[in-house]
């Protein structure tokens, strides 16, 4: 007979966090910056170019973000 492991019920990750943001290899959390989706045509050029890429998520918000992923 099977023995059946008494895990439920089973941790959910937040699914808008898992969507936000990244983890690295090794253990990092990489997110999107704001500001980069719609109404470009008062925004300069150069501020969307520095908006490009990813940041590593902020100190203070590491434990919170690792909290609703389930890390």
């Amino acid at each position: 007979m099977r023995q059946i492991e008494e895990s439920m019920p089973k941790m959910k990750s937040h699914s808008g966090a898992s969507k936000r943001f990244k983890v690295t290899g090794r253990g990092k959390l990489l997110r999107e910056q704001a500001n980069r989706r719609h109404l470009f045509e008062h925004k300069s050029s150069r501020r969307t170019r520095r908006l490009e890429g990813t940041e590593v998520v902020a100190a203070p918000d590491v434990r919170r973000v690792k909290k609703l992923l389930g890390l």
